[in-house]
């Protein structure tokens, strides 16, 4: 078996995050799928004014708050049961950059491609069949796309059907992934 390197699949690396890319864009903003994942919340206006009156740093924050010693303080416990609980991200003021996210986004699909290569090229040699390498890539492309989602929805609230379609894009992701290594996987 010849040995593959990472340079040799510089071009399914490249390739297959463009692909992604373009899935990515299509799926955010063509497909109606996620259109549902965030919604606006209710008397927004008062809430961003009482937010603003208490300047927040960008960063997570777990309302309420509490240490876990605290958990068992009947006045921490009141305020899980009177609610709402949750996690507020709050990011940089001002419009978001769309064109830095759009280019960090291929960045990363880049990363991923990164990886895909590495593991399919140390167990794969070069002439592999084109299922085998599909096979291989689909699945690692799907685990780096997906699998990071479900700690979330298990612990910070993340909803299962927001999490179940990022699952469903990374399924699709690692497929296509996988097809275009597969398709472009050096020969012997």
């Amino acid at each position: 078996m010849d040995a593959v390197t990472i340079s040799a699949l510089w071009l399914p690396i490249l390739l297959s995050a463009v692909v992604v890319w373009i899935l990515s864009a299509v799926f955010w903003m063509v497909s109606p799928h996620h259109k549902k994942d965030f919604q606006k919340l209710p008397g927004e206006d008062a809430v961003l004014n009482a937010l603003r009156s208490n300047p927040l740093s960008p960063g997570q924050y777990w309302i309420p708050y509490a240490d876990p010693p605290e958990m068992k303080d009947p006045a921490v416990i009141e305020k899980y049961e009177q609610g709402p609980v949750g996690i507020l991200t709050v990011m940089k003021s001002g419009v978001p950059a769309m064109g830095k996210n759009v280019a960090l986004s291929l960045v990363y699909y880049v990363i991923v491609g990164v990886f895909v290569a590495y593991v399919t090229s140390r167990h794969l040699g070069a002439g592999a069949e084109y299922i085998s390498a599909f096979r291989l890539a689909s699945v690692v492309a799907f685990l780096a796309y997906g699998m990071g989602v479900v700690p979330d929805a298990i612990w910070f609230g993340r909803p299962w059907s927001s999490s179940l379609k990022v699952l469903f894009d990374a399924l699709v992701y690692g497929l296509f992934t996988g097809g275009v290594f597969g398709w472009l996987w050096p020969g012997a």
